[in-house]
């Protein structure tokens, strides 16, 4: 290691411990998570039944009023290359008219777009033509151009956030005004006072800062709300040392290289939220206002699903601290925690009443997230599942396939027959039942990362992913499953998405 090296580090904010903990990793791999079953209705997802609907949503309409601090917490940092694959693939192909059906599609439904307006006056100004006489004359990959290059809309090289997703009469909405709208129909006070944090990648904040200013006078006068909205980056100090395939430090013209450590680095933008309860929701899951009713009324669902828990959780707390409490009350409290919690250990029954209470005490006393499940329609994902943790409970955990063993049989059967998968829809409670802020890195399974294959300049590399924030990154908290249904999940996963129905 050179003096270079440790400058690098020392700007990062990463300690030479650090350092070597990460080249070691790669050297030792990550183990796969221990699976005890697929989360299903029979076993860990909750079904909420008609009749308990509008009692979760009063219990979340009386919170909003009681003066605690709400917050969405929207990751915005996800840029929008993957969505204009396709198109991307067209202006290399050596063909010049729309061939396969995703091109045919787009083609077909442009003038539908949100952001059709602006791609026509991009066309008029580069070359004097609008779309209509492109079209007439086959000049298809010079519409691509306008779109997707830094000359035209430059689509290609903006995070989602800030591409026009939805049409409406007054004009067309980013992804970044739709979360605005939604943070008022089911995350604002009685106020309606709408506190929104956007995680952002550094080159592009300036353009989501701006976009904000323009955009928030409109909709606090429109909407009658008052907003507070906030930007965070992920910090130099999550990035990861990039290796080679000897696992040794890989440079860059001699510079040794890091790469963002992925999602779960943002538990430390989460962590540093002034906040009771925290909404996170990906900036792509966003639908036109007439299609939010179904969408607010789940987010309720789930957020007063956690209020009914957490005052469970508290008052069990309490009850513990006070000393008081009977065998009964003690096997009382670890039914809940078995059968609500769905965390089991099979040699609670061999603990004396003493050591129970150290248990449930510290099962009890961590931040607690419920999240929305989805059925499957299509190949099984990233899902719902019940693990086995090191200390050998079990509880519910969100897993991905890479940390599963589809080597082993009996795993990859358990994965295959998932009945749910897990589309970020995340109501989190991150105060203990004293009032203060858990210190949400304490809760992290650094066990969970894994190891993906990249490469830069032509050699090939490995990279370091942190744990997933909603997979390693909350694996020590008290989860709860909750069933919601198809339509409150509309990704945007790529530009034809937005022709889906759910998005016109």
């Amino acid at each position: 290691m050179v003096d270079s090296d440790l400058s690098i580090l020392e700007a990062k904010g990463i300690t030479l411990e650090e350092f070597q903990k990460q080249l070691d990793q790669f050297k030792k791999g990550f183990s796969y998570l221990d699976l005890y079953a697929a989360a299903s209705i029979e076993k860990g997802i909750l079904v909420v039944s008609s009749d308990d609907e509008q009692d979760y949503i009063n219990t979340w309409n009386e919170y909003c009023s009681s003066g605690r601090k709400i917050v969405k917490f929207v990751p915005a940092s996800g840029a929008a290359s993957r969505m204009f694959k396709d198109l991307f693939a067209f202006l290399d192909a050596p063909y010049d008219e729309p061939s396969t059906e995703t091109e045919i599609k787009f083609f077909e439904g442009l003038s539908k777009f949100a952001f059709y307006e602006d791609l026509n006056n991009a066309c008029l100004k580069n070359g004097g033509r609008d779309i209509p006489s492109l079209l007439s004359k086959n000049k298809y990959k010079a519409i691509i151009r306008n779109l997707l290059s830094p000359e035209g809309l430059n689509y290609g090289n903006l995070p989602k956030g800030l591409l026009k997703f939805h049409k409406y009469e007054e004009g067309s909405r980013t992804p970044v005004e739709e979360h605005l709208v939604e943070g008022c129909l089911y995350a604002g006070n009685n106020d309606n006072n709408v506190t929104v944090h956007f995680t952002v990648s550094p080159e592009h904040r300036p353009l989501f800062e701006e976009l904000v200013e323009r955009k928030k006078p409109v909709f606090e006068k429109e909407l009658s709300a008052s907003f507070d909205i906030s930007f965070s980056e992920q910090k130099p100090s999550t990035d990861t040392i990039a290796v080679d395939v000897n696992d040794e430090p890989f440079r860059e013209n001699g510079k040794l290289l890091f790469r963002p450590g992925g999602h779960g680095a943002l538990i430390e933008n989460l962590n540093d939220l002034d906040a009771d309860i925290i909404f996170v929701k990906n900036i792509d899951n966003v639908v036109p206002d007439k299609h939010k009713v179904i969408e607010t009324k789940y987010k309720k669902i789930l957020a007063g699903i956690l209020v009914s828990i957490q005052v469970e959780i508290f008052r069990y707390l309490k009850l513990l601290d006070s000393g008081k409490y009977t065998h009964d009350e003690l096997m009382g409290i670890l039914y809940f925690m078995q059968n609500t919690l769905n965390v089991k250990n099979p040699d609670t029954k061999l603990l004396e009443d003493a050591e129970l209470v150290l248990y449930l005490k510290y099962k009890l006393d961590r931040p607690i997230r419920v999240c929305g499940m989805v059925r499957n329609i299509g190949e099984p994902g990233g899902g719902p599942f019940l693990a086995v943790n090191p200390d050998g409970t079990i509880s519910p955990q969100i897993l991905e396939s890479s940390q599963i063993d589809m080597s082993d049989p009996v795993k990859k059967e358990m994965f295959m027959r998932g009945t749910h998968f897990n589309p970020v829809d995340l109501v989190c409670g991150v105060k203990d039942y004293r009032g203060y802020h858990f210190n949400l890195k304490d809760y992290v399974d650094p066990n969970t990362g894994f190891i993906s294959i990249k490469s830069k300049g032509g050699k090939e590399l490995k990279a370091l992913e942190l744990p997933g924030l909603w997979n390693g990154a909350m694996s020590d908290w008290n989860t709860l499953f909750v069933e919601v249904p198809i339509e409150t999940f509309n990704p945007v996963k790529t530009i034809n998405d937005l022709l889906r129905d759910q998005h016109l």
